[in-house]
């Protein structure tokens, strides 16, 4: 019994170590995907029209978050 425990925690902790060294592959398009989903987020709550632009911000700013969702799904492969 000890040994399938010892198993199972080395496991565990070889699994959590490789997720604390993991890195996004684009780091930027990350972050620039949380400011937008801030902008967005400050848009709907806004109590502001922003000159009535705001609902196609908030169309041109999903339609964005969508496309770097797609762009985090490739590898750059330094071409």
């Amino acid at each position: 019994m000890k040994f399938f425990t010892g198993m199972f925690f080395g496991v565990v902790l070889s699994v959590g170590s490789l997720s604390l060294f993991a890195q996004p592959i684009h780091p930027r398009l990350s972050v620039a995907i949380e400011h937008l989903r801030d902008a967005r987020a400050y848009m709907l709550n806004s109590r502001h029209d922003f000159g009535g632009h705001r609902d196609r911000a908030i169309l041109a700013t999903d339609a964005a978050i969508r496309e770097l969702e797609i762009c985090l799904r490739y590898r750059y492969e330094g071409r």
